[in-house]
């Protein structure tokens, strides 16, 4: 079991930590999010050895953590209108290489803003080719190129083979060099995902794969994108992934392509999870500790709407508890499983793959203790919902002396605003056939 020291270890809070839980606490109230700035710095670091690294920014979104990546001369990946709008309030310029959108469709008002600010598309489907080429003469494209394969540690963080929705099929790219042509765009790269925690073992057949398709692909490219995946460990034990590897052989497939055209190919990494997980936590208080036969329910103030990933796809987080003085929760070990207060069965952070409830060796909090859920920071807030009527929380950065709250509570009163019940006029022949 991991005492909640060590969990904040990993925040870069050291010896601060049960102090700063319980002072945030009684200030922004509980749950909430908590992030390091200097452990997103210290893996942007990691990462120096390609070319450009790019957020992908879906994995946590707020304006202040994009501030740290820009601050950094990190670029970024956006996947929707709205985070174009993000990055934008972040500082990020629009019609160099800032920004790159990456979709596997255009909505219409996304295809009108991207073409009307210049901003690189990353086209994931052959129809987004001709969509853009329609209204953006000459406009830069990367292709997300789907090869064949794909790996995840879960099926739904897959993105590659016959089963993904994702990327342009390997077999199509002969005929869309003629057509990428033909229509004026400018190729920037390929880009090749697929899938989250990516092993080494799959390194040299993507990069393979990577120059079989600029092979079939038939025009130049000025740069490769890796993607991102790169693996965080989660569990006790994990080892880091060793991205000095991970570059040598992205490299090798880059020298490959840059031989073939004899023009210079630059080297991108797309990482998201990679980044931020680490250096985030979710904090949340214990409300009820309830047992069941020889097992412990902990049941806290934060839901699967708050942290999805555990109810989503069984992902694994370690769990700490801190008093409310601040120090870590020691003691006799007893089988435990943390839950939250949602109406709903699967509201349990301590689950398996398929929903299996599992119960670890923890000490017994008690009402009123704090529960940190470490290694949170990717896909927590960014994929928190208002599920049961539960306003969206806040998050607050640590980034050197200061700490800052980059998102404040949602309030009720925002949430009903949006339910004007206006009457929609439609039209006679549509209100005939309502």
């Amino acid at each position: 079991m991991a005492a909640a020291s060590d969990i904040s270890t990993r925040l870069g809070t050291g010896e601060r930590d049960g102090a700063l839980i319980t002072a945030l606490a009684a200030t922004v109230g509980t749950p909430f999010w908590l992030y390091d700035a200097a452990r997103i710095e210290s893996q942007i670091a990691r990462l120096r050895g390609f070319d450009t690294i790019r957020y992908a920014q879906k994995a946590s979104s707020n304006l202040d953590l994009l501030r740290v990546m820009r601050r950094n001369g990190v670029k970024i990946d956006a996947v929707s209108n709205g985070e174009i709008t993000r990055a934008l309030a972040a500082g990020y310029q629009a019609g160099g290489d800032d920004l790159v959108f990456t979709a596997d469709i255009f909505d219409r008002p996304t295809l009108e803003r991207v073409a009307e600010l210049g901003i690189p598309v990353n086209c994931g489907s052959p129809d987004m080719i001709d969509q853009i080429a329609a209204v953006s003469p000459g406009h830069r494209i990367w292709l997300r190129v789907n090869p064949g394969f794909g790996h995840g540690h879960s099926n739904k963080t897959n993105t590659g083979g016959p089963f993904s929705k994702h990327g342009i099929w390997y077999e199509q790219l002969p005929e869309l060099g003629p057509r990428i042509k033909a229509a004026g765009l400018e190729l920037v790269g390929l880009h090749m995902h697929i899938g989250s925690g990516v092993d080494y073992g799959h390194l040299e057949r993507v990069g393979d794969a990577m120059i079989e398709a600029y092979r079939a692909l038939g025009l130049p490219v000025q740069a490769v994108s890796a993607g991102g995946g790169l693996s965080v460990p989660y569990h006790d034990g994990g080892s880091e992934i060793d991205t000095e590897h991970y570059v040598k052989q992205w490299d090798s497939a880059r020298l490959a392509i840059q031989q073939h055209q004899s023009a210079p190919v630059e080297m991108e990494i797309e990482p998201g999870r990679f980044l931020v997980a680490a250096a985030g936590c979710l904090v949340a208080e214990v409300r009820a500790v309830k047992q069941v036969a020889e097992r412990y329910f902990v049941v806290v103030d934060a839901g699967f709407n708050d942290l999805a990933r555990p109810a989503m796809y069984g992902s694994y987080h370690r769990i700490g508890f801190v008093d409310a003085a601040g120090v870590p929760v020691t003691g006799a070990a007893h089988p435990v499983a943390v839950a939250g207060p949602l109406c709903e069965s699967g509201d349990v952070f301590t689950q398996g793959d398929g929903g299996v409830v599992e119960f670890r060796d923890l000490p017994l909090p008690a009402v009123g203790d704090f529960c940190v859920f470490a290694d949170a920071g990717a896909y927590g807030a960014a994929m928190s919902s208002n599920y049961n009527s539960r306003p969206l929380i806040p998050e607050v950065v640590i980034d050197g002396g200061e700490v800052r709250l980059a998102r404040r509570r949602q309030t009720m009163d925002e949430l009903l605003a949006l339910e004007t019940g206006e009457t929609l006029s439609l039209g006679d022949a549509a209100m005939r056939s309502a």
